[in-house]
């Protein structure tokens, strides 16, 4: 497996160099997902600029890079095809809004419940989906317009200077770690392509492709600000609501996700609610200069950690060398062979794939590598939200299975001839049929004691399930009584009040349980 993590420690230099190298691949990411979106190529670059400085000025997570994204792309396409952009715009703004106030309130942490098979599964499923969109860039339009495979020497040539580019950054580390490999493989396959003239595909072949403009350039000027150029009104809040609920809940999650693996990658912890802020801040930033918003780019992150990235200082520098590609350099940006940008990709590809997880699916619980599966497949054929989404979904239904299934009573008599109920393991929802089936109520004695000395009464489901258990026994003619109840399901049934009336014993042995007598 290609080890990523080339360098330990952050430095000034180190996180300069990383950031050139992230700008200069964020370009075609840009413009790519620009077209995604049915906007403008420079509201993508906007976008690269204003979320990639401000997430790392004030984000929770220094190193990570962000940007605007196909993850979000594809939820804008439809409001701009129906709306148009400034409608865009404005919902961009609302979502910014939405995860500024998920950062205040603190929801940030909820990224904690997502569990390591989701996690493996967003993973492998990104690393499939970054390894697919290189692919587009092997294709040119054909003579009907259509996108046709490279043939022949165009082919080889692609695939010589692929392969020389990830030569270049696999091998140049084991000499020198002075310069990041992938900043040198870019330059370098770019002078040989400039000095032979190869016949290759470039930067500006791929924008011209895209816009279907023969004269189409990424220089820019800086962007403005202008309030989006909507009705404020309740019709508006009604268009823009749903696509920036959805946008914000799409970025937060590849966001809290791309910091999580980062910090499971450099040893490290980021700020999860204070990355909330960040990117909230920077898209109402975007909304308001005319750009398509975005978030956390987990592809343009390993690139810079791969080369040697750790600190603010490297999302500064790919922002601003990005500004500046755009204002003064878009020649040279526009002539880097997308050979190079792709080989760079595939790099990040090998080392975002968790190839451990193929040894480990005959190691691991059956359920855990289905959850490993579903959400790699999901996360290609849908987007990385939904697929997180269906994991942790599913990944509760089988706990709560596998959890209903470990419920048991051990049942004896006291010297009263009371008989006793020693109930194992939790009573929730997922466990009341089975806790219900444990008794004979007909066939019990007039007094009839549950002790949850080893079990725990864990939601309103349970309180339901025990106040059942109590009617049967009330039907029957008999006394249903509980001990050794904890302090917090105690809590519980005081709150439920006259919903659930059972009687509560005291065991002088078991100090949390109160003398409560109906």
């Amino acid at each position: 497996m290609f080890d990523l993590i080339r360098h330990k420690t952050a430095s000034s230099k180190a996180d300069i160099l990383s950031g050139l190298t992230v700008a200069l691949a964020l370009v075609p990411e840009a413009v790519a997902f620009a077209f995604v979106a049915g906007v403008e190529p420079m509201v993508g670059l906007y976008a690269a600029f204003i979320m990639g400085l401000i997430t790392a000025l004030i984000g929770g997570r220094p190193g990570m890079i962000s940007g605007a994204t196909g993850a979000m792309a594809v939820v804008m396409v439809a409001l701009v095809a129906e709306h148009g952009v400034q409608y865009l715009f404005a919902a961009v703004v609302l979502a910014g809004t939405i995860q500024i106030l998920a950062g205040v309130l603190k929801l940030g942490k909820f990224i904690r419940i997502v569990p390591y098979p989701v996690m493996i599964g967003f993973v492998n499923g990104l690393a499939i989906v970054i390894f697919l969109a290189q692919l587009g860039q092997f294709k040119v339009p054909g003579a009907d317009g259509t996108l046709e495979w490279l043939q022949g020497s165009q082919l080889y040539l692609m695939l010589g200077l692929v392969l020389m580019t990830m030569a270049i950054i696999h091998f140049l580390p084991k000499i020198t770690t002075a310069v990041p490999s992938s900043l040198v493989a870019i330059l370098a396959v770019t002078a040989l392509t400039v000095v032979f003239d190869l016949d290759t595909r470039t930067v500006l072949d791929f924008l011209k492709s895209m816009s279907g403009d023969p004269n189409a350039t990424i220089a820019g000027s800086l962007p403005s600000f202008s309030i989006p150029s909507v009705p404020f009104n309740l019709e508006t809040l009604y268009i823009i609501l749903p696509y920036a609920c959805i946008l914000a809940a799409v970025g937060l999650i590849e966001s809290l996700l791309t910091l999580t693996v980062i910090d499971e990658m450099t040893g490290t912890r980021g700020k999860g609610n204070k990355e909330c802020v960040g990117q909230g801040v920077a898209n109402v930033t975007s909304g308001f200069f005319g750009a398509m918003g975005g978030c956390a780019m987990i592809g343009q992150s390993m690139i810079n950690i791969n080369s040697g990235g750790r600190g603010r200082l490297s999302g500064i520098a790919a922002a601003i060398a990005l500004l500046a590609f755009i204002l003064f350099g878009s020649g040279f940006i526009e002539m880097i062979p997308l050979a190079a940008l792709v080989g760079v990709m595939f790099i990040v590809v090998l080392g975002t794939f968790e190839w451990a997880s193929i040894k480990m699916v005959r190691k691991v619980p059956k359920h855990d590598s289905f959850v490993i599966l579903l959400v790699t497949i999901v996360t290609v054929f849908t987007d990385l939200a939904f697929a997180v989404f269906v994991g942790v979904i599913v990944s509760a239904l089988v706990f709560a299975w596998e959890h209903a299934k470990h419920i048991n009573v051990q049942v004896s008599e006291d010297k009263n001839g009371w008989k006793i109920y020693r109930l194992n393991g939790p009573l929730f929802f997922g466990s009341v049929a089975h806790f219900l089936d444990l008794f004979t109520a007909k066939d019990d004695p007039e007094d009839v004691i549950v002790d949850f000395q080893n079990s725990r009464v864990a939601d309103h489901s349970a309180l339901e399930a025990i106040d059942t258990l109590a009617e049967r026994y009330v039907a029957a003619g008999k006394r249903l009584h509980l001990r050794h109840l904890s302090m917090d399901c105690k809590k519980l049934l005081h709150k439920a009040g006259d919903l659930v009336e059972v009687n509560l014993i005291e065991d002088p042995h078991y100090k949390v349980a109160d003398d409560e007598l109906d």
